[in-house]
């Protein structure tokens, strides 16, 4: 059975958080319900879609009360947003954190197939969050869909830091257009959108060279592997 991501992890079947002598400083306290619940509407809409998922399922994961879920968010999709922030700043945090850690001499190639290893790898070891942010986030409501459009932008603005730094370090990378940096981002979103949609979990890594190939056709002004080699 494929393991949960941490990002998921629910305390169904354990203790609440401590009371009494043992309980925790009030601060300490929050933190964790806040932790708590935003992993449980992960879990929890995973499993039942954004339109199954219920308060009541959320507070039940968490193990807290339903007085704790609105001290946090004053309702469902408020707690969704959240989670959804969440798991998306460990995504980019995951994926820079990985790219400072090249060698400084590192070339352009290998800093985007760096990136885009650190993207798979983080949706094969988040596979509820990939499901919430690639298939049902866009069903959630306008603002959900704006927070999709600043993510995309985000994402964008990396590969607008790539392309420049690569022009800066080798002379066959072209300029590209505005919209290019923002193309490469749909492709790649729509690539795994497919494979998390499809539970295609055990394939996401292989889609590396795939994604590499993609950012440097549009980026790099590089052909396109497959294609090169066919001829």
């Amino acid at each position: 059975m494929r393991q949960e991501g941490s990002l998921a992890r629910t305390h169904e079947g354990e203790p609440g958080l401590p009371r009494g002598r043992a309980r925790l400083p009030e601060a300490d306290v929050r933190a964790a319900q806040r932790d708590r619940i935003i992993r449980a509407i992960i879990g929890s809409v995973a499993k039942n879609g954004y339109a199954g998922a219920t308060i009541a399922d959320v507070v039940r994961r968490a193990k807290v009360s339903r007085a704790a879920f609105y001290v946090h968010f004053s309702d469902r999709e408020d707690c969704f947003l959240a989670a959804c922030q969440a798991g998306g700043r460990l995504m980019v945090g995951h994926i820079v954190e990985a790219t400072k850690a090249l060698a400084v001499d590192a070339s352009p190639e290998q800093a985007i197939r760096v990136a885009c290893r650190a993207l798979l790898d983080f949706i094969v070891t988040e596979p509820e969050f990939a499901r919430v942010f690639y298939v049902e986030m866009a069903g959630a409501g306008q603002r959900a869909v704006d927070r999709i459009d600043a993510s995309r932008r985000r994402f964008a603005q990396m590969n607008r830091i790539w392309h420049q730094r690569a022009m800066a370090t080798d002379p066959t990378v072209p300029p590209v257009p505005e919209d290019a940096y923002a193309a490469a981002v749909g492709a790649t979103t729509e690539l795994v959108r497919a494979a998390v949609h499809g539970g295609r979990f055990d394939r996401i890594r292989e889609m590396e060279d795939s994604l590499v190939a993609l950012h440097l056709a549009l980026l790099g002004g590089k052909p396109w592997g497959p294609a090169a080699n066919a001829t």
